[in-house]
């Protein structure tokens, strides 16, 4: 027994020696000379601007000693109250997660200390306080109130090549909205749209066709868009009108197709033709109420159709200056444009970290009335036909690859401060097993749920003609993942 007193005694001595021999080290551990606070873009961060929902922001923390972090708001919660410093070439990360802010626009530090070296990170959030007056809820809000969408496509958006064409010979601009094979928009339509559970609807419609050589909308045009409009409205949905294929590929056309481009050289000659566009949209439908929303427009793209990354990146800044001149058109109009939420878009709608990088959002007279929207096609290969590179099975490569997707069109929205949604999505190749196409239905659905946003699934589904769900089962998977109940944000 003493035998085992005394061996015990010795482990008690060895472990206080340890812990004095720890403390004795800490105590002389070398103070940090710096400590520098990034952002996803690997950009020194000053302060850190994050939307009304519910959300949060990976950012970096580089020193050369060990650090700790103390924020001064319950609301403002991180990960990490400590870390390591291991020089200027390593980074450590920390996670700020924020709530819904259901008051005022509120603000808080992160303090990051080391010895004598202290950086302090600013936080503030938006609020849900809107302008005295504001008629209209803010982008948030929708967001938050979409179940899912649908676009009505081919139908106003159709633009065959006149050009080229030898067998269509429109005899009145009306006979455009039927050429791509779909039939003439009723309420019937669309109230089926809406009873089956979309309550927001995009209406793409293509311009130029319709536009005299000054530039004005014909209004033969103007009141059938009007019309149909009114048909989503009456059905209770939000509705998205937009420029569509104004912008886009020209493949080759000089007809029309295209000319809003995101060429710095063709901005001068694009500009004022696209202001007077908007300015009669805006101006035809500024009485509405706030379940409409304008879309500046839709897939634009360089002079030489490029879909991927842009190699003049001047298109970016091209892109805002024509995003923050739709802005200032529509509120130019006065009624309830002033308070109009409006949405807004990358290059191509696109979502590479490239597209992500070079979007910025305009300035606006009213907060919390811009929204961006993404479109989504991805995994390409599943969700279009593209011959022999065709994947025809939903695997785990898919899911990592939407995983990935919909974590920097998040991260980027969320360190802009400004919410999103995908404005188009869907496994569109129906020649796809329907089992596969349900697995990846019920896949982005999860994702777009997880971060607190929702899509519009592109056409499809429903036969217009017919009058028929014939793809209902993807509608119903579509359902059964946005109408559980709500998480976290991950």
């Amino acid at each position: 027994m003493k035998t085992t007193k005394y061996i015990f005694s010795l482990l008690i001595l060895a472990l206080a020696t340890l812990g004095i021999q720890s403390c004795s080290e800490s105590e002389t551990a070398p103070a940090a000379t710096f400590i520098n606070i990034f952002d996803s873009k690997n950009e020194v961060l000053e302060n850190l601007q994050l939307p009304l929902s519910a959300s949060h922001q990976m950012i970096g923390v580089r020193s050369d000693a060990t650090w700790t972090a103390q924020t001064d708001a319950d609301w403002c919660i991180i990960s990490n109250h400590e870390g390591y410093g291991y020089g200027k070439d390593s980074t450590f990360y920390v996670r700020v997660d924020v709530e819904k802010n259901e008051g005022a626009r509120r603000s808080a530090n992160i303090t990051f200390t080391s010895g004598g070296v202290t950086k302090v990170l600013a936080v503030s959030q938006k609020g849900s306080d809107m302008d005295p007056g504001d008629p209209f809820e803010s982008t948030y809000k929708v967001v938050e109130n979409i179940r899912l969408g649908y676009n009505l496509g081919n139908t106003l958006d159709s633009d065959p090549d006149l050009e080229a064409s030898s067998w269509w010979h429109p005899s009145s601009d009306l006979d455009w909205e039927t050429v791509w094979g779909q039939p003439k928009t009723t309420q019937a339509i669309v109230d089926s749209i809406a009873k089956k559970g979309f309550n927001i609807i995009r209406i793409p419609v293509t311009w130029f066709p319709h536009m005299d050589e000054n530039w004005q909308v014909k209004d033969i045009w103007m009141d059938r868009v009007e019309e149909v409009v009114n048909y989503v409205l009456n059905a209770g949905c939000y509705c998205i009108l937009n420029v569509q294929h104004d912008s886009g590929a020209r493949n080759g056309r000089t007809d029309g197709a295209g000319w809003l481009s995101a060429n710095p050289d063709e901005y001068d000659a694009n500009a004022p033709k696209f202001e007077s566009l908007w300015t009669q949209i805006a101006t035809r439908f500024k009485d509405y109420n706030e379940k409409l929303l304008f879309e500046a427009f839709n897939e634009i793209l360089d002079g030489e159709d490029t879909w991927s990354d842009p190699a003049n990146t001047g298109c970016y800044e091209t892109i805002y200056k024509l995003e923050d001149l739709f802005i200032k058109a529509v509120r130019a109009t006065g009624g309830n444009n002033e308070y109009r939420n409006l949405v807004i878009n990358t290059y191509s709608a696109g979502q590479t970290q490239a597209k992500l990088d070079g979007f910025e959002v305009p300035d606006d007279v009213h907060p919390n009335h811009l929204m961006a929207s993404i479109h989504c096609y991805d995994p390409y290969n599943f969700c279009n036909d593209n011959g022999e590179y065709n994947v025809y099975v939903w695997d785990s490569a898919c899911e990592k690859e939407l995983d990935d997707l919909t974590l920097r069109v998040n991260n980027r929205f969320n360190t802009l401060g400004i919410p999103y949604i995908y404005g188009e999505f869907g496994a569109i190749d129906e020649k796809k097993d329907m089992g596969e196409r349900i697995k990846y239905a019920k896949y982005m659905a999860t994702k777009m749920k997880s971060y607190n946003t929702t899509g519009l699934w592109w056409m499809g589904l429903y036969n217009r003609r017919r009058k028929i769900w014939y793809e209902s089962e993807i509608v119903d998977a579509l359902f059964s993942i946005m109408d559980e109940p709500s998480s976290s944000s991950k």
